[in-house]
């Protein structure tokens, strides 16, 4: 059987970013320092990168999902990224009607071995702008 741990592990340096397990569940929380305000107020509560494995198989594969948020325009660009890494992109949507700028949160998954997931998101990741 695959070694939680050791997959957690090298996923989260993958992502350069500390991992953390439960419940046959590895996640990552990347935050992003954008400047949003909602209503007029500085908002930082949710403007995290949030990578999750979970479900592992003996193979050592397992559902990978993240949800990335986003500026309007990073969204052509990290698409196009992730398009190139074979990732398939489950939604984009907004959360907030009062945001400036008006941040969108993208979904992505994959059944794969953690590693290899991590390895492609953070290559699209490189896009970005922080």
């Amino acid at each position: 059987m695959a070694d939680l741990e050791s997959i957690a592990q090298k996923f989260g340096e993958i992502l350069d970013a500390e991992v953390s397990t439960e419940d046959g569940m590895g996640a990552v929380e990347k935050e992003r320092d954008l400047d949003v305000t909602v209503q007029g107020r500085p908002f930082k509560s949710e403007l995290s990168m949030e990578i999750h494995f979970e479900a592992l198989e003996e193979d050592g594969t397992a559902l990978n999902h993240a949800e990335i948020v986003l500026l309007p325009e990073e969204i052509p660009d990290f698409t196009r990224a992730l398009g190139k890494n074979d990732l398939t992109i489950t939604a984009l949507h907004n959360h907030w009607l009062f945001a400036e700028p008006s941040i969108k949160y993208l979904h992505v998954q994959s059944v794969e071995k953690p590693e290899d997931f991590a390895r492609k998101l953070a290559d699209s990741i490189k896009v970005l702008k922080v």
